[in-house]
């Protein structure tokens, strides 16, 4: 498959800026991947969660220089955007609520954005 191909141009985007490290990328990805109706989403292959390099940040800065998408896939895919928009600001959260528990220090600024691609 191609790079894009099958993708409806509907995702969520996920970006971590303030003292998130790639560490936390990853587990916010482990994080996203276990959570139960994004991973129902998956199995039923309406749903590719990637990690790519971010877009937004110039060489040598600081900070978490990836990003989390979660591609909405196939024909059926705009009637759960809504949703999945909710369920992933659901699931950042809890994770980040977790990781204040669990980890000492500055918490990450998450931020949880819709994606619409254009495509030609």
């Amino acid at each position: 498959m191609a790079e894009g191909e099958g993708v409806a141009g509907r995702g969520v985007r996920v970006r971590l800026d303030g003292s998130a490290s790639s560490k936390d990328i990853g587990a916010l990805k482990a994080w996203l991947e276990r959570e139960k109706p994004l991973d129902d989403l998956v199995r039923d292959g309406q749903l590719r969660i990637v990690e790519q390099p971010r877009s937004d940040v110039p060489p040598g800065r600081m900070g978490a220089g990836m990003e989390i998408l979660l591609l909405l896939l196939g024909a059926g895919a705009e009637a759960v955007f809504d949703e999945l928009v909710t369920q992933t600001k659901r699931a950042v959260a809890a994770w980040l609520e977790n990781r204040r528990r669990v980890e000492s220090g500055d918490s990450p600024e998450p931020h949880v954005d819709p994606v619409h691609r254009d495509e030609g």
